[in-house]
């Protein structure tokens, strides 16, 4: 071809090369190491073996706010400890906190911690409850044909086989029930009980419909040995459930424990394997919200179930200055995926009381769904989803079916699990002076509410 039809061509994009990275950008590859636990006074003579020691964790874990506060004392001011005490007077939840997570906490700046505001309250940052928020916003109650097992969607069921947790999380969606009563909430107890998990068996084995079980609480990693391979086994030999999760908060408080507690985790392994043999599948599902969470200890937990096959997953909350940016939460993915850990959910708070200081807007969520993905690959960005109040289910936060960001009213539909609207409200001092006014009027409730289910309607198909 002649050099004057080459130019009559369109022009040949040249390929381009990517300049090399920042190296600030790989920093979700360093997870902490060596004795980071030792700058806390009480543990400062504590060694390696016996902080990895699940027994030892678990008989230290902190469960009054006395002692709480006595194992930071000289680290905080005279100051915070009296915020922190009238906290948890205020709080739904009661305490219980192990040495790994008080380790993990910075003390030095304890007000801005992401740890410690998820972990220990402080009444100077509570805020006032939405007027339409409740303990048990999900009505997971409402949906449990027997104590303890929760039956929303057609063919999955939550069974809660106890009501404790290796910490209680300040943001619990479960605070009706899970830990002690508080001085402001009088719990619904859920103890590990053989009648009751029999009354749940013999629900599941009656339903065909159902194929996915999610055993949680509680926690799972509260559950001796042979508790967690009873349930395993037990459901696996209904011919029905095809897959199952156990459900965990412990690999990011007390990941020692599958390092450690070889019992545990080989009934886990022994319910994993079962179910490959009979071509069924079962996970274990976890819950990082921040980076600083995952440790090197918290690697060497993970390399130890993948060498076992085990699959973990992770489900975060979206939580006010804990991982509320961009930033954060790329961080927390991307290091998530550096320990073979898969992203799988981020929740939209949860509409529950006590913690409105944690709660974000519809909009924060979806603005960092939109910067998070195609940092990393599909498979380890998580979904955005709304549990919708009211039994709804998991939403996508993107489909919902009108939005009112003034009102903070979004509404939306979940036409394969329950009829009905399912509305969703925006923390109040996240909205105008205006909209506040308005919520503070209980006559002005029902005509926010009204106008959003009218645009809701119009879209809903």
């Amino acid at each position: 071809m002649s050099n004057a039809l080459l130019n009559l061509l369109p022009n040949t994009p040249t390929a381009t090369v990517k300049p090399p990275v920042d190296p600030a950008t790989l920093t979700y590859r360093e997870l902490e190491r060596g004795p980071f636990w030792q700058k806390i006074p009480a543990y400062r003579e504590v060694d390696e073996k016996q902080f990895l020691d699940h027994t030892w964790q678990a008989k230290h874990t902190i469960t009054n706010t006395a002692k709480l506060l006595r194992a930071v004392e000289g680290l905080v001011s005279p100051a915070f400890i009296a915020d922190a005490e009238e906290g948890f007077k205020r709080a739904p939840m009661s305490v219980r906190v192990s040495p790994y997570l008080l380790s993990l906490i910075d003390w030095e700046d304890p007000y801005s911690d992401p740890l410690r505001i998820q972990f220990v309250p402080v009444a100077s940052r509570l805020l006032p409850d939405h007027p339409k928020l409740d303990l048990d916003s999900l009505h997971e109650q409402q949906d449990a044909p027997v104590p303890g097992l929760t039956h929303r969607y057609v063919d999955k069921a939550l069974f809660l086989p106890l009501d404790t947790c290796p910490v209680y999380c300040r943001f619990c969606t479960r605070s009706y029930a899970i830990g002690l009563d508080t001085e402001g909430v009088e719990k619904v107890h859920l103890r590990a009980n053989d009648e009751r998990w029999k009354r749940a068996y013999e629900y599941i084995a009656s339903r065909p419909e159902l194929e996915d079980i999610v055993i949680s609480g509680g926690d799972a990693y509260q559950l001796r040995a042979q508790q967690l391979e009873e349930i395993g086994m037990t459901l696996l030999a209904m011919p029905h459930v095809r897959r199952m999760r156990f459900a965990t908060k412990g690999p990011a408080v007390m990941p020692m424990k599958i390092l450690t507690d070889d019992a545990w985790t080989d009934a886990l392994t022994r319910v994993v394997e079962k179910g490959r043999q009979l071509h069924k599948e079962v996970v274990l599902h976890t819950h990082f919200n921040h980076p600083r969470e995952i440790t090197g200890i918290t690697q060497d937990a993970m390399n130890k179930l993948m060498e076992r096959g085990v699959t973990v997953r992770n489900q975060s909350v979206l939580q006010r200055r804990v991982n509320d940016t961009p930033e954060q939460m790329t961080l927390l993915v991307k290091r998530l995926g550096h320990v073979n850990v898969h992203p799988y959910y981020v929740y939209v708070h949860d509409l529950v009381k006590g913690v409105e200081d944690l709660r974000t807007t519809l909009d924060t969520a979806l603005y960092i769904e939109k910067h998070v993905r195609g940092a990393t690959a599909g498979f380890n960005t998580p979904i955005f989803v709304v549990d919708a109040p009211g039994g709804g289910g998991k939403r996508d936060a993107h489909s919902y079916e009108y939005y009112d960001r003034e009102s903070g009213i979004s509404v939306y539909t979940a036409p394969a699990v329950k009829q009905g609207l399912f509305l969703y409200y925006d923390p109040l001092d996240q909205l105008s002076d205006t909209m506040r006014r308005r919520w503070a009027d209980p006559a002005e409730h029902e005509v926010m509410i009204r106008l959003a289910i009218a645009k809701a309607r119009e879209h809903v198909r």
